[in-house]
């Protein structure tokens, strides 16, 4: 799969995809809409980062390939890629406590800081997508 080549778009089921973890050097996209609001992505192999309307959304480290990306009221969902185990940080609500599921298997429960940003660690192996889903209990 390795790499959104436009860096930014929407899929027909109103998620996005974003990110090129294979791209040598950081690249950006900025102005792209979608349903409604402003989204911006740069990305590379040693970090990917979504941002909409100018407010941080998800970031990892190193660089990741993220397909499907769709928030929920309660969460979360979207699969991804990369060349090594990565650290993401999402924005989510303040103070909130989530369940963290990546290929059907419970990570654990972790709870957001007071600016609702949720930090976990997951390990890729072999450019295989894995499906990451968070559910605020």
């Amino acid at each position: 799969m390795a790499g959104v080549k436009e860096l930014l778009r929407s899929e027909e089921d109103g998620s996005l995809s974003f990110g090129d973890h294979t791209l040598p050097e950081k690249t950006k996209l900025e102005g792209y809409k979608h349903q409604g609001d402003i989204y911006k992505v740069k990305t590379f192999n040693e970090m990917t980062r979504l941002e909409k309307n100018d407010t941080f959304l998800y970031e990892s480290t190193p660089g990741t390939t993220v397909y499907n990306m769709k928030y929920t009221n309660d969460g979360v969902q979207f699969s991804l890629e990369g060349s090594e185990d990565v650290q993401i940080t999402l924005d989510l609500n303040e103070d909130a406590e989530y369940e963290i599921e990546v290929n059907n298997e419970t990570m654990g429960m972790m709870k957001t800081n007071i600016s609702g940003k949720l930090s976990f660690g997951i390990e890729l192996e072999n450019e295989t997508p894995v499906q990451v889903n968070i559910r605020q209990i």
